[in-house]
């Protein structure tokens, strides 16, 4: 038996994933098109929303996600992470090396989860709650492949950096593919010239195994 279902508040959320795949927002006439409900219904749902500071109008009119959101964001990391922990585990303890996965916030890659190994007698310190532009080290650069070539990263599936965060440092990353709502990558920092052969297919791995907990 199908549950019973809010009509109204169905709306809502349909109203918020219309403007959240908007990077220049919705008039109410356009909403109002794509929902398929008059322009009356589309006010009082704005209005609503509006109050929550879940959607905020330009002075053009134009409807876009508002503020609001962020706070309630704010509450995915650590549930992203709880899923992660365990890929990570296993990554960290195989290769040796401390691992991460990191998402994108904004302009910048933010790490919401580090792993480091318990058998090594050194590795690279990295802690959560680091952050760094996309365009540098391993993590963010495969997020930008993965956005370049519409889901992969390369014909490899990974990307290699060396020096670009920590002067010895060597980096391997590869992006969450197929994670609705979720754009980051899992990777590994070590002190090495260069990242041995296995650890790139290994990232891989791991990264298919974090997007499969959060699907």
């Amino acid at each position: 038996m199908t549950a019973e279902t809010s009509q109204t508040l169905d709306r809502g959320l349909r109203v918020l994933k219309l403007l959240a795949d908007t990077d220049h927002g919705l008039t109410v006439t356009e909403l109002s098109n794509k929902l398929g409900v008059n322009r009356t219904v589309v006010y009082r749902l704005l209005a609503t929303l509006e109050q929550h500071a879940l959607v905020r109008r330009d002075l053009g009119g134009r409807a876009r996600v508002g503020l609001g959101v962020l706070r309630l964001g704010r509450q995915v990391h650590p549930l992203v992470r709880e899923a992660a922990l365990p890929a990570l585990r296993s990554l960290a303890e195989d290769i040796g090396a401390t691992a991460h996965l990191t998402l994108v916030d904004g302009t910048e890659a933010l790490a919401v989860a580090v792993v480091e190994p318990t058998w090594t007698d050194y590795h690279v310190a990295y802690r959560a709650g680091f952050r760094h532009p996309l365009e540098r080290g391993a993590a963010g650069k495969a997020i930008l492949a993965a956005r370049a070539g519409g889901g992969a990263a390369d014909e490899l599936g990974f990307t290699l950096t060396h020096g670009e965060l920590e002067a010895g440092a060597s980096g391997a990353a590869a992006a969450l593919i197929g994670v609705t709502g979720v754009e980051g990558s899992v990777g590994v920092v070590m002190l090495a010239d260069a990242v041995p052969e296995r650890v790139g297919p290994r990232v891989v791995d791991a990264a298919r195994e974090v997007a499969d907990a959060l699907r």
